[in-house]
């Protein structure tokens, strides 16, 4: 990944919390042919492990040997951003489009899980990580035995176990302080998909004062 050490997430407890937010992440791997395929998949990240399913009908799952290298890429919020925002427009105009987002990207070794009990715990985990704080929160044994046994059998488990994080938050940290507040205020009144959720994450971290290195192609 590339990131500069402005919008590098060093702490690995930050990277974690990205990704339980986002919830999903887009499985990589390379089959025998030397294509990549991916599937978007719920997660759960437990020590060095993330686990997840996917249905037995995709062929993913086949073309992933015993300790295949692969990657887990977990999207968070993403926005673009106007140079009209920036109040550097009005200084010197030097000012371009530039596209705000957060990311996650763990590397390491895929395996492939076939026990129905390792698959029974996984998705009564990713049940209760969802349900949680639901006022009334559904649970697995909820459904009759037959039909949990019987769905149980139509997906395989995969465990990526984690060699790498590598985390980014690119949210114009680059820039002067004038200029990410009046990103914050543009994507309020923008309201597009994102927007808030973007505009929140730079208003956090307006808030927490810290060093900003200047560049105008950021």
């Amino acid at each position: 990944m590339y990131a500069p050490a402005f919008n590098r997430v060093d702490d690995e407890d930050a990277a974690r919390l990205m990704v339980a937010r986002a919830g999903a992440g887009e499985l990589i791997s390379v089959g025998p042919d030397g294509y990549p395929a991916a599937t978007l998949l719920p997660v759960l990240w437990r020590g060095d492990r993330v686990l997840a399913h996917l249905a037995r009908a995709n062929p993913h799952w086949q073309q992933i040997g015993a300790d295949s290298p692969g990657l887990l890429v977990v999207g968070g919020p993403q926005a673009y951003v106007s140079p009209s925002w920036y109040a550097s427009k009005a200084e010197h105009g030097r000012v371009v489009p530039t596209w705000n987002y957060t990311t996650v990207h763990l590397t390491g070794r895929v395996r492939v899980h076939d026990d129905i009990e390792w698959l029974r715990a996984l998705v009564t985990a990713l049940t209760e990580e969802h349900e949680a704080g639901r006022e009334h929160p559904w649970a697995v044994s909820d459904a009759p035995e037959a039909y949990v046994a019987g769905q149980l059998r139509g997906i395989v488990g995969v465990e990526l176990v984690v060699e790498r994080v590598e985390a980014k938050a690119k949210l114009s940290q680059n820039r002067s302080e004038a200029d990410r507040s009046g990103v914050v205020e543009g994507l309020r009144a923008d309201g597009g998909p994102g927007t808030a959720q973007v505009a929140d994450l730079m208003q956090a971290a307006l808030d927490q004062p810290g060093p900003v290195r200047p560049n105008p192609r950021g």
